[in-house]
């Protein structure tokens, strides 16, 4: 059994390499499957406040598929059901890890937007509609504008929940901070140092992510005001 008390980090230091290409990966799935969520997942939160039923029933029972099942089982069918099927072969973990942050992430993003959308003051549409302003309009330069300050806390929260999620694409062997950890542990017989380094490493990663969305929130927020009109205020 090891000993909490004599740790061995020189291990850790010497697959160092494998822990820095691991945060590289790790950012660019979650990077990748956030931005493609939120593109699905816009259009799917429209789809959802349709009055037209052949798209909203399409975009709701696509949503409670993908928030309905395990996104490690979606992992899984995408990469070794999914995509060999369509292609005859497995284009790899990117692609399969990807996709799937992609589809499961967009899910969770249409409510989100779903919930922004609805949030608005129906004034606000009927107004935008009285000025010559069609829906697709309204809703573009009018509603949504309004609806995404409101989206920012929820949007930061899914980005720092895809971005530990993303751990589990290491079941399809990509080689993130998790794999590496696994790798490691494999090699040396030793669990206390590669799984606290993979966790203090995901800490740093949503800490970041937590600040950045922080000061996204605040310079949204209809209180900011910048240092320099300040100034001129104070004067």
């Amino acid at each position: 059994m090891e000993d909490i008390f004599d740790l061995r980090w020189d291990i850790v230091w010497n697959y160092r390499d494998m822990f820095i290409r691991g945060i590289g990966v790790t950012i660019i799935l979650t990077l990748s499957g956030y931005f493609g969520g939120i593109i699905l997942g816009l259009l799917l939160g429209l789809g959802k406040v349709s009055k037209n039923k052949f798209i909203y029933w399409p975009c709701k029972l696509y949503v409670d598929l993908f928030r309905g099942t395990p996104m490690l089982v979606q992992i899984l069918l995408i990469h070794l059901a999914v995509i060999p099927t369509i292609f005859g072969h497995s284009l790899g973990y990117m692609v399969s890890g990807i996709t799937a942050l992609v589809l499961n992430c967009a899910a969770y993003n249409a409510e989100i937007f779903r919930a922004g959308i609805q949030s608005i003051d129906k004034g606000q549409m009927e107004a935008a509609r009285s000025l010559g302003l069609t829906h697709n309009q309204a809703m573009r330069k009018v509603i949504l504008p309004q609806a995404f300050r409101r989206m920012i806390p929820p949007l930061g929260n899914e980005f720092i929940a895809l971005l530990k999620d993303s751990s589990l694409v290491t079941v399809i062997a990509a080689p993130d901070i998790l794999y590496a950890s696994k790798v490691v542990a494999g090699a040396s017989f030793r669990f206390w140092e590669p799984y606290i380094v993979a966790a203090l490493l995901y800490l740093v990663l949503t800490y970041v992510v937590t600040k950045v969305v922080a000061f996204i929130e605040k310079r949204f927020s209809n209180s900011y005001v910048p240092r320099k009109a300040e100034g001129r205020e104070a004067r």
